[in-house]
Parts: C-alpha cells; structure tokens; sequence
C-alpha cells in the first residue's frame, strides 16, 4: 500500500507545528526555553504561512524545507542546554511540574514530527517544479560531455609567425 504524499495538506503542517511550538513554549512558572527557540520555530513557520499563500512558488516551499532542516538542529541544540537547568527549578508545586512535563512533551513531540515532515515537504517542493537530486551512486560519472555531437573536432593549427624585421626601420632608409 503506498501512501501518497499529495494528501498531506501544507495548511495542516503549519498548524500541526504551530500548536505544539506554542504548548512547548508554555512552562508556567518556569519558563524552561530560551527565546531563540521561539524566534527560530516562528520565523519557519511564518516562512510556512508564506509556503501555503504563494502555492506555485519554488522558493517559498524551499526556503520552508530549509528553515525545518535546521531548526531540527537548533531544536536539539536547546533542549541539551536547557533541560537541565530546568530539571533543577522543578521544587514547586504539583501543578507547575505537570505544566513543565506537558511543555517538555510537546516540544519532544514537535521534534521527532519534523523529520517526516522534510520528507513530506521535500516530496512538495519537486512536485512544485523544484530540483534537487541527492544521487549518492558513486558508479556514475560526475562530468559528462556538453556536446550532444559524437564528433571530435580536428586539433588547433599552430598560427604562423609574424615576419620579422632585422633592425629598425630607419636603417634601412637612404640617407642622401
């Protein structure tokens, strides 16, 4: 059974991803992400808005894809950094932890989406005309011949060289 990639609709990514940036970005009393994580998961998805608005554009879908792929790595990046400190602010009550627990969840969530969400916007991105090939088949060749022609052009021929002269002009002139 084969899925097909066009059914996943680009209007529900955005949200999809919008809802959880937002319930990651809730921690209650501890306030466990940084506002980089904010500005970073935002910025792509208002790239994503701009994606859904202009539907044939090539540079929109990929400027989306772009802005996922390394929001993957910063994600990452700030969950290493500041999970721990927050581990440590967690002496409160009851409720404010299940917040944290809740934020942490999602933004986790939101994380291990992103992955298959490249793959469903790079699936949009070429069927929006957009080329990008990873072809990693080291058999093939790298540099292939521009002429379409299976003739080879003779070789160059040498140009000859100019005469030369024995001397100045002026030696040669007769003097009266």
């Amino acid at each position: 059974m084969a899925l097909n990639m066009t059914v996943v609709n680009l209007k529900a990514i955005v949200l999809g991803h919008w809802v959880l940036t937002v319930w990651a970005c809730m921690g209650g009393a501890i306030q466990w992400l940084p506002a980089s994580y904010q500005w970073c998961n935002f910025t792509v998805l208002a790239v994503g808005v701009w994606a859904v608005a202009q539907k044939d554009s090539v540079d929109a879908i990929f400027m989306f894809l772009a802005g996922m792929t390394i929001s993957i790595l910063l994600d990452i990046i700030h969950f290493g950094i500041y999970y721990g400190r927050s581990i440590q602010n967690q002496n409160a009550q009851p409720s404010v932890r299940d917040e944290f627990r809740f934020a942490v969840g999602m933004a986790i969530l939101n994380l291990i989406l992103k992955p298959f969400t490249c793959l469903l916007l790079y699936q949009m991105y070429r069927e929006r005309g957009g080329e990008m090939y990873m072809n990693f088949d080291a058999a093939q060749e790298r540099y292939g011949p521009l002429d379409s022609s299976t003739e080879i052009p003779p070789p160059p021929q040498p140009v000859p060289p100019p005469p030369q002269q024995k001397g100045p002009s002026y030696m040669y002139q007769d003097v009266p």
